[in-house]
Protein backbone atom coordinates (compact mmCIF):
# COMPACT_ATOMS: atom_id res chain seq x y z
CA UNK A 1 0.00 0.00 0.00
CA UNK A 2 1.15 3.39 -0.37
CA UNK A 3 1.64 5.77 1.69
CA UNK A 4 0.52 9.29 1.45
CA UNK A 5 1.87 12.16 3.11
CA UNK A 6 -0.62 14.46 4.91
CA UNK A 7 -1.43 17.65 2.94
CA UNK A 8 -0.28 20.10 5.55
CA UNK A 9 3.63 18.18 5.97
CA UNK A 10 3.56 17.78 2.05
CA UNK A 11 2.65 21.86 1.94
CA UNK A 12 5.35 22.22 4.05
CA UNK A 13 7.71 20.03 1.89
CA UNK A 14 6.83 21.67 -1.36
CA UNK A 15 7.31 25.01 0.16
CA UNK A 16 10.93 24.12 1.13
CA UNK A 17 11.99 23.42 -2.70
CA UNK A 18 13.37 25.50 -5.10
CA UNK A 19 10.31 27.11 -7.39
CA UNK A 20 10.88 24.95 -10.71
CA UNK A 21 10.62 21.82 -8.38
CA UNK A 22 7.00 22.37 -7.07
CA UNK A 23 5.86 23.23 -10.50
CA UNK A 24 6.95 20.10 -11.26
CA UNK A 25 4.56 18.52 -9.01
CA UNK A 26 0.86 18.78 -10.49
CA UNK A 27 -2.20 18.69 -8.90
CA UNK A 28 -3.95 18.11 -12.00
CA UNK A 29 -6.65 15.39 -11.89
CA UNK A 30 -5.37 11.94 -13.18
CA UNK A 31 -7.90 10.72 -15.57
CA UNK A 32 -7.55 7.13 -16.79
CA UNK A 33 -5.66 7.87 -19.61
CA UNK A 34 -3.12 9.37 -17.59
CA UNK A 35 -2.84 12.87 -19.38
CA UNK A 36 -3.00 15.50 -16.70
CA UNK A 37 -6.65 17.39 -16.38
CA UNK A 38 -7.63 16.14 -19.50
CA UNK A 39 -11.56 14.86 -19.95
CA UNK A 40 -13.93 14.23 -22.60
CA UNK A 41 -14.56 18.06 -22.54
CA UNK A 42 -11.36 19.29 -23.38
CA UNK A 43 -10.83 16.84 -25.78
CA UNK A 44 -13.43 18.86 -27.75
CA UNK A 45 -12.76 22.34 -29.77
CA UNK A 46 -16.12 23.76 -28.23
CA UNK A 47 -14.31 23.86 -24.97
CA UNK A 48 -11.47 25.60 -25.96
CA UNK A 49 -13.54 27.96 -28.09
CA UNK A 50 -15.87 28.90 -25.02
CA UNK A 51 -13.03 29.99 -23.57
CA UNK A 52 -12.51 32.92 -25.55
CA UNK A 53 -13.81 36.69 -25.19
CA UNK A 54 -14.26 37.29 -29.20
CA UNK A 55 -13.56 33.76 -31.07
CA UNK A 56 -15.04 35.26 -34.42
CA UNK A 57 -12.22 38.52 -34.29
CA UNK A 58 -10.15 38.28 -37.33
CA UNK A 59 -6.25 37.93 -35.60
CA UNK A 60 -4.70 38.73 -39.06
CA UNK A 61 -6.64 39.97 -42.61
CA UNK A 62 -6.42 38.82 -46.13
CA UNK A 63 -3.62 41.54 -46.85
CA UNK A 64 -1.48 40.91 -43.57
CA UNK A 65 -1.62 37.60 -44.18
CA UNK A 66 -0.26 38.05 -47.76
CA UNK A 67 2.49 40.40 -46.34
CA UNK A 68 3.99 38.42 -43.74
CA UNK A 69 4.32 35.65 -46.23
CA UNK A 70 6.27 37.91 -48.43
CA UNK A 71 8.33 38.79 -45.78
CA UNK A 72 8.57 35.00 -44.94
CA UNK A 73 10.24 34.67 -48.28
CA UNK A 74 12.28 37.52 -48.23
CA UNK A 75 14.15 37.12 -45.18
CA UNK A 76 14.16 33.07 -44.34
CA UNK A 77 16.69 31.64 -46.22
CA UNK A 78 15.01 28.05 -45.47
CA UNK A 79 12.19 29.28 -48.29
CA UNK A 80 12.67 29.28 -51.60
CA UNK A 81 11.00 31.63 -54.12
CA UNK A 82 10.77 29.38 -57.22
CA UNK A 83 10.02 32.23 -59.30
CA UNK A 84 13.45 34.18 -58.38
CA UNK A 85 15.53 31.22 -59.07
CA UNK A 86 17.96 32.38 -62.53
CA UNK A 87 17.25 30.84 -65.57
CA UNK A 88 20.18 28.26 -65.10
CA UNK A 89 21.71 26.66 -62.68
CA UNK A 90 25.26 26.32 -61.75
CA UNK A 91 26.90 23.42 -60.27
CA UNK A 92 27.73 24.94 -57.02
CA UNK A 93 24.08 25.81 -56.70
CA UNK A 94 22.90 22.21 -57.03
CA UNK A 95 25.67 20.55 -54.92
CA UNK A 96 25.20 23.39 -52.20
CA UNK A 97 21.56 21.99 -51.69
CA UNK A 98 22.20 18.35 -51.58
CA UNK A 99 25.30 18.41 -49.41
CA UNK A 100 23.68 20.62 -47.02
CA UNK A 101 20.94 18.40 -46.64
CA UNK A 102 22.58 15.64 -45.34
CA UNK A 103 26.11 14.42 -45.30
CA UNK A 104 26.96 10.70 -45.39
CA UNK A 105 25.93 8.78 -42.20
CA UNK A 106 28.90 8.76 -39.45
CA UNK A 107 26.79 6.67 -37.44
CA UNK A 108 25.34 2.95 -37.27
CA UNK A 109 21.99 2.97 -38.82
CA UNK A 110 19.13 -0.38 -38.22
CA UNK A 111 16.75 -2.02 -40.40
CA UNK A 112 13.09 -2.55 -39.41
CA UNK A 113 13.95 -5.82 -38.26
CA UNK A 114 16.63 -4.25 -36.24
CA UNK A 115 19.79 -5.43 -37.82
CA UNK A 116 23.23 -3.00 -38.57
CA UNK A 117 22.59 -1.41 -42.38
CA UNK A 118 25.80 -2.76 -43.88
CA UNK A 119 28.40 0.31 -44.51
CA UNK A 120 28.71 -1.51 -48.19
CA UNK A 121 24.54 -0.78 -48.57
CA UNK A 122 24.86 3.12 -47.03
CA UNK A 123 27.61 3.91 -49.20
CA UNK A 124 26.09 2.40 -52.35
CA UNK A 125 22.94 4.60 -51.17
CA UNK A 126 25.06 7.72 -50.96
CA UNK A 127 26.49 6.97 -53.52
CA UNK A 128 23.77 7.23 -56.01
CA UNK A 129 23.30 10.91 -55.34
CA UNK A 130 26.01 11.35 -58.54
CA UNK A 131 27.22 14.36 -57.84
CA UNK A 132 30.08 13.68 -60.47
CA UNK A 133 27.46 13.88 -62.96
CA UNK A 134 26.53 17.77 -61.99
CA UNK A 135 26.45 19.53 -64.71
CA UNK A 136 28.57 22.73 -64.82
CA UNK A 137 25.51 24.96 -65.51
CA UNK A 138 22.17 23.49 -66.68
CA UNK A 139 18.62 24.99 -67.87
CA UNK A 140 16.22 25.26 -64.52
CA UNK A 141 13.95 22.80 -64.87
CA UNK A 142 10.12 23.02 -63.61
CA UNK A 143 7.85 20.60 -62.55
CA UNK A 144 4.25 20.05 -59.83
CA UNK A 145 3.89 17.38 -57.51
CA UNK A 146 1.44 14.90 -58.56
CA UNK A 147 0.59 12.66 -55.50
CA UNK A 148 1.36 13.09 -51.94
CA UNK A 149 5.14 12.54 -52.11
CA UNK A 150 7.49 11.51 -49.83
CA UNK A 151 10.86 13.56 -49.91
CA UNK A 152 14.05 11.79 -48.80
CA UNK A 153 17.37 12.53 -47.27
CA UNK A 154 19.00 10.35 -49.88
CA UNK A 155 17.37 8.69 -52.97
CA UNK A 156 16.22 5.57 -51.14
CA UNK A 157 13.43 3.91 -50.01
CA UNK A 158 15.18 1.75 -47.14
CA UNK A 159 13.83 2.95 -44.33
CA UNK A 160 16.48 3.53 -41.84
CA UNK A 161 16.43 4.41 -37.94
CA UNK A 162 19.15 5.25 -34.72
CA UNK A 163 18.58 2.29 -32.81
CA UNK A 164 17.33 -1.65 -32.75
CA UNK A 165 13.68 -1.48 -32.36
CA UNK A 166 13.15 2.27 -32.57
CA UNK A 167 10.96 1.83 -36.36
CA UNK A 168 8.93 5.24 -36.02
CA UNK A 169 11.78 7.85 -36.71
CA UNK A 170 13.05 7.13 -40.26
CA UNK A 171 15.83 8.88 -40.45
CA UNK A 172 16.26 9.29 -44.22
CA UNK A 173 12.41 10.74 -44.23
CA UNK A 174 12.31 14.79 -44.54
CA UNK A 175 8.76 15.49 -45.29
CA UNK A 176 5.85 15.50 -47.60
CA UNK A 177 4.99 17.74 -50.28
CA UNK A 178 1.28 17.58 -51.35
CA UNK A 179 -0.22 17.91 -55.38
CA UNK A 180 0.05 20.90 -56.91
CA UNK A 181 3.13 21.80 -55.25
CA UNK A 182 6.17 23.43 -57.36
CA UNK A 183 9.43 22.24 -57.34
CA UNK A 184 12.73 22.52 -58.96
CA UNK A 185 14.16 19.78 -60.81
CA UNK A 186 17.85 20.12 -60.03
CA UNK A 187 19.29 17.00 -60.46
CA UNK A 188 18.62 13.05 -60.94
CA UNK A 189 20.31 9.63 -59.88
CA UNK A 190 21.98 7.75 -63.16
CA UNK A 191 19.09 5.82 -63.58
CA UNK A 192 16.10 8.11 -63.79
CA UNK A 193 14.22 7.01 -60.75
CA UNK A 194 14.61 9.87 -58.39
CA UNK A 195 15.08 13.62 -58.50
CA UNK A 196 16.60 15.93 -56.40
CA UNK A 197 13.82 18.97 -56.01
CA UNK A 198 13.49 22.26 -54.61
CA UNK A 199 10.31 23.34 -53.51
CA UNK A 200 8.87 26.29 -51.95
CA UNK A 201 9.77 25.14 -48.31
CA UNK A 202 12.36 22.48 -48.90
CA UNK A 203 14.91 20.38 -51.12
CA UNK A 204 15.09 16.75 -50.99
CA UNK A 205 15.39 13.51 -53.02
CA UNK A 206 11.80 12.14 -54.28
CA UNK A 207 11.07 9.34 -56.37
CA UNK A 208 10.23 10.39 -60.16
CA UNK A 209 6.98 8.44 -60.63
CA UNK A 210 6.05 12.13 -58.05
CA UNK A 211 6.62 14.59 -60.45
CA UNK A 212 5.16 15.95 -63.44
CA UNK A 213 7.65 18.39 -65.52
CA UNK A 214 6.32 21.29 -67.06
CA UNK A 215 7.22 24.78 -68.73
CA UNK A 216 8.23 27.35 -66.23
CA UNK A 217 5.00 29.37 -66.77
CA UNK A 218 2.30 26.07 -66.66
CA UNK A 219 4.20 25.59 -62.99
CA UNK A 220 4.40 28.54 -61.70
CA UNK A 221 1.05 29.70 -63.03
CA UNK A 222 -0.53 26.67 -61.58
CA UNK A 223 -0.73 28.36 -58.13
CA UNK A 224 -2.36 31.37 -59.22
CA UNK A 225 -5.57 30.19 -60.80
CA UNK A 226 -9.19 30.94 -60.06
CA UNK A 227 -11.21 30.43 -58.50
CA UNK A 228 -10.29 27.56 -56.56
CA UNK A 229 -11.16 25.27 -53.52
CA UNK A 230 -8.73 24.81 -49.82
CA UNK A 231 -8.67 22.00 -48.32
CA UNK A 232 -10.09 22.53 -44.85
CA UNK A 233 -9.81 18.84 -43.59
CA UNK A 234 -7.04 17.33 -42.13
CA UNK A 235 -7.74 15.41 -45.47
CA UNK A 236 -10.12 14.57 -48.75
CA UNK A 237 -9.98 12.54 -51.27
CA UNK A 238 -11.05 12.91 -54.89
CA UNK A 239 -14.31 10.69 -56.18
CA UNK A 240 -13.13 7.47 -57.09
CA UNK A 241 -12.74 6.49 -61.22
CA UNK A 242 -11.58 3.67 -63.40
CA UNK A 243 -11.95 6.21 -66.67
CA UNK A 244 -8.79 8.28 -64.88
CA UNK A 245 -6.50 6.36 -62.52
CA UNK A 246 -4.35 9.32 -62.40
CA UNK A 247 -6.59 11.55 -60.42
CA UNK A 248 -9.12 8.59 -58.60
CA UNK A 249 -8.74 9.01 -54.84
CA UNK A 250 -6.01 11.55 -55.10
CA UNK A 251 -5.03 12.35 -50.76
CA UNK A 252 -5.48 16.35 -50.75
CA UNK A 253 -4.16 17.25 -47.16
CA UNK A 254 -5.02 20.22 -44.91
CA UNK A 255 -4.17 23.48 -47.01
CA UNK A 256 -3.46 22.14 -50.41
CA UNK A 257 -5.13 24.48 -53.08
CA UNK A 258 -6.52 23.13 -56.47
CA UNK A 259 -8.04 25.21 -59.52
CA UNK A 260 -11.33 25.09 -60.29
CA UNK A 261 -12.80 23.91 -63.83
CA UNK A 262 -15.84 26.18 -64.97
CA UNK A 263 -16.00 25.81 -68.24
CA UNK A 264 -17.96 22.43 -68.73
CA UNK A 265 -21.36 22.04 -68.77
CA UNK A 266 -23.19 21.63 -66.22
CA UNK A 267 -25.00 18.02 -67.45
CA UNK A 268 -20.90 17.23 -69.11
CA UNK A 269 -20.24 14.13 -67.49
CA UNK A 270 -16.57 13.84 -65.68
CA UNK A 271 -14.55 10.87 -65.35
CA UNK A 272 -17.76 9.24 -65.90
CA UNK A 273 -20.09 10.36 -63.58
CA UNK A 274 -22.08 13.59 -63.24
CA UNK A 275 -20.10 16.61 -61.32
CA UNK A 276 -23.85 18.06 -60.23
CA UNK A 277 -23.33 17.23 -56.58
CA UNK A 278 -19.38 17.63 -56.74
CA UNK A 279 -16.40 20.46 -57.50
CA UNK A 280 -14.53 19.36 -60.58
CA UNK A 281 -10.58 20.45 -60.01
CA UNK A 282 -7.91 20.45 -62.08
CA UNK A 283 -5.20 18.39 -60.55
CA UNK A 284 -1.72 17.90 -62.24
CA UNK A 285 -0.83 14.59 -63.73
CA UNK A 286 2.40 12.49 -65.22
CA UNK A 287 2.61 11.62 -68.73
CA UNK A 288 4.06 7.98 -69.59
CA UNK A 289 7.24 10.54 -70.58
CA UNK A 290 7.22 11.92 -67.28
CA UNK A 291 6.08 15.48 -68.91
CA UNK A 292 3.20 17.50 -67.50
CA UNK A 293 -0.44 17.39 -67.92
CA UNK A 294 -3.52 18.47 -66.20
CA UNK A 295 -7.08 16.15 -65.94
CA UNK A 296 -10.42 17.04 -63.93
CA UNK A 297 -11.66 15.24 -61.38
CA UNK A 298 -13.87 15.43 -58.70
CA UNK A 299 -14.16 16.77 -55.37
CA UNK A 300 -17.83 15.69 -53.54
CA UNK A 301 -19.34 18.82 -52.27
CA UNK A 302 -19.96 17.64 -48.74
CA UNK A 303 -16.33 16.97 -48.54
CA UNK A 304 -14.80 19.68 -45.82
CA UNK A 305 -13.30 22.49 -48.56
CA UNK A 306 -13.46 26.12 -48.88
CA UNK A 307 -13.73 28.66 -51.62
CA UNK A 308 -11.00 30.61 -50.24
CA UNK A 309 -8.68 29.90 -47.36
CA UNK A 310 -10.36 30.36 -43.50
CA UNK A 311 -10.44 33.57 -41.50
CA UNK A 312 -7.58 33.73 -39.53
CA UNK A 313 -9.89 34.05 -35.97
CA UNK A 314 -9.49 32.05 -32.65
CA UNK A 315 -12.33 29.84 -33.80
CA UNK A 316 -10.71 28.73 -36.73
CA UNK A 317 -7.51 27.73 -35.10
CA UNK A 318 -8.80 25.83 -32.77
CA UNK A 319 -11.42 24.15 -35.20
CA UNK A 320 -8.55 22.86 -37.86
CA UNK A 321 -6.01 22.05 -35.10
CA UNK A 322 -8.82 19.96 -33.57
CA UNK A 323 -9.53 17.83 -37.04
CA UNK A 324 -5.76 15.94 -36.25
CA UNK A 325 -6.73 15.23 -32.83
CA UNK A 326 -6.00 11.72 -32.35
CA UNK A 327 -3.82 10.92 -35.81
CA UNK A 328 -0.84 8.71 -35.30
CA UNK A 329 2.54 11.06 -34.79
CA UNK A 330 4.56 10.22 -38.05
CA UNK A 331 8.09 11.81 -38.51
CA UNK A 332 8.66 13.82 -41.67
CA UNK A 333 4.85 13.46 -42.77
CA UNK A 334 5.36 9.29 -42.89
CA UNK A 335 2.36 7.20 -41.91
CA UNK A 336 0.58 9.57 -43.67
CA UNK A 337 0.18 11.50 -41.03
CA UNK A 338 2.67 14.63 -40.08
CA UNK A 339 5.02 15.41 -37.27
CA UNK A 340 4.76 18.65 -34.68
CA UNK A 341 6.42 21.01 -37.04
CA UNK A 342 3.90 19.83 -39.71
CA UNK A 343 0.64 20.20 -37.73
CA UNK A 344 0.92 23.22 -36.71
CA UNK A 345 2.43 24.37 -40.23
CA UNK A 346 -0.55 22.41 -41.93
CA UNK A 347 -3.08 24.20 -39.54
CA UNK A 348 -2.11 27.79 -40.38
CA UNK A 349 -1.80 26.91 -43.94
CA UNK A 350 -5.29 26.20 -43.96
CA UNK A 351 -5.84 30.00 -43.46
CA UNK A 352 -3.33 31.06 -45.80
CA UNK A 353 -0.29 31.64 -43.78
CA UNK A 354 3.02 30.00 -44.98
CA UNK A 355 5.56 28.52 -42.29
CA UNK A 356 9.11 26.98 -42.79
CA UNK A 357 8.17 23.16 -42.35
CA UNK A 358 10.95 22.22 -39.96
CA UNK A 359 11.23 23.25 -35.81
CA UNK A 360 14.69 24.62 -36.22
CA UNK A 361 13.84 26.89 -38.93
CA UNK A 362 10.20 27.85 -37.62
CA UNK A 363 11.19 28.95 -34.42
CA UNK A 364 13.86 31.19 -35.16
CA UNK A 365 12.29 33.05 -38.67
CA UNK A 366 13.76 36.66 -38.81
CA UNK A 367 9.70 36.73 -40.89
CA UNK A 368 7.85 36.27 -37.66
CA UNK A 369 6.99 38.03 -33.97
CA UNK A 370 8.26 35.72 -31.35
CA UNK A 371 10.33 36.39 -27.80
CA UNK A 372 13.38 34.29 -27.41
CA UNK A 373 15.11 32.37 -24.89
CA UNK A 374 18.97 31.63 -23.71
CA UNK A 375 20.80 30.09 -21.16
CA UNK A 376 21.02 33.28 -19.73
CA UNK A 377 16.88 33.42 -19.04
CA UNK A 378 15.90 32.70 -15.24
CA UNK A 379 13.13 30.18 -14.71
CA UNK A 380 10.90 33.29 -13.32
CA UNK A 381 10.94 35.11 -16.79
CA UNK A 382 10.15 31.76 -18.53
CA UNK A 383 7.18 31.15 -16.43
CA UNK A 384 5.81 34.73 -16.71
CA UNK A 385 6.22 33.96 -20.68
CA UNK A 386 4.52 30.74 -20.19
CA UNK A 387 1.42 32.33 -18.54
CA UNK A 388 1.38 34.78 -21.06
CA UNK A 389 0.83 32.78 -24.12
CA UNK A 390 -2.19 33.50 -26.05
CA UNK A 391 -4.14 31.38 -28.41
CA UNK A 392 -2.56 30.42 -31.53
CA UNK A 393 1.26 30.82 -29.86
CA UNK A 394 3.91 28.66 -31.09
CA UNK A 395 6.20 27.22 -28.36
CA UNK A 396 9.07 25.64 -29.52
CA UNK A 397 11.68 23.52 -27.36
CA UNK A 398 14.81 21.85 -29.09
CA UNK A 399 13.32 19.69 -31.62
CA UNK A 400 9.68 20.17 -30.90
CA UNK A 401 6.82 22.92 -31.18
CA UNK A 402 3.46 23.14 -29.60
CA UNK A 403 0.49 25.55 -30.49
CA UNK A 404 -1.21 27.01 -27.36
CA UNK A 405 -4.63 27.07 -26.45
CA UNK A 406 -4.71 29.60 -24.06
CA UNK A 407 -4.65 30.04 -20.50
CA UNK A 408 -7.38 27.61 -18.49
CA UNK A 409 -7.38 26.76 -14.72
CA UNK A 410 -4.34 29.52 -13.88
CA UNK A 411 -1.57 27.47 -16.71
CA UNK A 412 -1.15 27.15 -20.17
CA UNK A 413 -2.10 24.23 -22.53
CA UNK A 414 -1.56 23.06 -25.74
CA UNK A 415 -2.26 20.95 -28.40
CA UNK A 416 0.68 19.40 -30.04
CA UNK A 417 1.48 16.06 -32.04
CA UNK A 418 4.24 14.41 -29.75
CA UNK A 419 5.46 10.74 -28.92
CA UNK A 420 4.55 11.29 -25.20
CA UNK A 421 4.54 12.98 -22.01
CA UNK A 422 6.44 12.80 -18.56
CA UNK A 423 5.31 14.16 -15.25
CA UNK A 424 5.83 14.14 -11.45
CA UNK A 425 2.54 12.83 -9.76
CA UNK A 426 1.73 14.89 -6.27
CA UNK A 427 3.58 11.99 -4.57
CA UNK A 428 6.88 13.03 -6.15
CA UNK A 429 7.28 9.74 -8.67
CA UNK A 430 7.31 9.84 -12.05
CA UNK A 431 4.43 9.38 -14.24
CA UNK A 432 4.93 8.75 -18.20
CA UNK A 433 2.46 8.12 -21.06
CA UNK A 434 2.70 7.31 -24.19
CA UNK A 435 0.88 9.44 -26.86
CA UNK A 436 2.45 9.01 -30.05
CA UNK A 437 -0.31 11.52 -31.78
CA UNK A 438 -1.77 14.84 -31.33
CA UNK A 439 -2.70 15.77 -28.08
CA UNK A 440 -3.96 17.95 -25.82
CA UNK A 441 -1.71 18.26 -22.38
CA UNK A 442 -1.07 21.33 -20.16
CA UNK A 443 2.36 22.81 -20.38
CA UNK A 444 3.88 23.53 -17.15
CA UNK A 445 4.06 19.85 -15.45
CA UNK A 446 5.72 18.44 -19.01
CA UNK A 447 9.02 16.72 -17.90
CA UNK A 448 12.37 17.45 -20.24
CA UNK A 449 14.15 14.56 -19.38
CA UNK A 450 14.84 13.87 -15.73
CA UNK A 451 14.88 16.86 -13.78
CA UNK A 452 13.83 19.59 -15.90
CA UNK A 453 10.73 20.49 -17.89
CA UNK A 454 9.80 21.85 -21.37
CA UNK A 455 9.35 25.65 -19.92
CA UNK A 456 13.24 25.33 -19.05
CA UNK A 457 14.25 24.51 -22.49
CA UNK A 458 11.92 26.78 -24.26
CA UNK A 459 13.95 28.16 -26.96
CA UNK A 460 11.07 30.66 -28.27
CA UNK A 461 7.67 31.47 -28.83
CA UNK A 462 6.10 32.82 -31.94
CA UNK A 463 3.14 35.19 -32.39
CA UNK A 464 0.78 35.23 -35.34
CA UNK A 465 -0.41 39.04 -34.69
CA UNK A 466 -0.12 42.41 -35.73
Amino acid sequence: MRTLLPSALLALLLATQPLHAREQLSTLPVPPSGVLGVGEAQLTPAFWIGLQSQPDKVILSRAQIEAQNAKLFAQDRSMHELAKLPATLSAAQVRGWIEDLAHPPAKPLYDVDGKPVPQATLKQIVDARALDAIPASQKTRFGLVVRRAALRTFPTTLRVFSHPGDTDIDRFQETAEFPGTPVVIAHATRDGRWLFVVSPRYAAWTEAKNIAEGSRDAVLGYADKTPYRIVTGAKVYTVYTREAPAVSQVELDMGTRVPVLTDLAADQAVNGQTPYAAHVIELPVRKADGSLAFSPALIQKNADTAADYLPLTARNLITQAFKFLGERYGWGHAYDGRDCSGFVSDVYRSMGVQMPRNTSSQGVSPAFAKRTFTEASTHEQRMQAAHALQLGDMVYIPGHVMMSLGQWQGQPWVIHDVLGMSYRKADGSTARVTLNAVSVTPLLPMLYGKDSTFIDHMTSNVRMRP
